[in-house]
């Protein structure tokens, strides 16, 4: 890697784990109140647009347009699968609700980087 993309993964782990943190605490909030996939589903759509708006300004330094908005939401109904069934997974394993989004996140957050990066900086 050179130093421009060591510099954008430092900026993505930023943003990521504000996005993450985020994600995480509004799961914590909800899954006791409802479905665990609708709890997790709902902080990953309200750190969605954060994570876009952030990812384009201070991430990758590039001007937020409807053309790679869609890619940015194209990237992330992949990263979103990912997450869900690794969830679901984690869950069925007997991982408690509380926790399973831990590994789900060590998983999946290197390859939203690599999708997000390649889309947002060619659209």
């Amino acid at each position: 890697m050179n130093k421009a993309t060591i510099k954008e993964a430092f900026r993505f782990c930023i943003v990521g784990a504000l996005a993450t943190l985020v994600h995480y605490g509004i799961y914590l909030l909800l899954k006791d109140w409802i479905n665990v996939s609708i709890a997790y589903t709902i902080g990953y759509v309200i750190s969605f647009i954060g994570n876009y708006i952030l990812t384009n300004l201070y991430t990758f330094k590039t001007k937020a347009s409807a053309k790679n908005g869609v890619g940015f939401a194209l990237c992330h109904v992949i990263n979103y699968l990912l997450h869900i069934g690794l969830l679901n997974i984690f869950l069925w394993l007997g991982v408690p609700s509380a926790i399973a989004p831990i590994p789900v996140y060590c998983i999946v957050v290197p390859v939203n980087f690599l999708l997000v990066r390649k889309v947002v900086k060619t659209l």
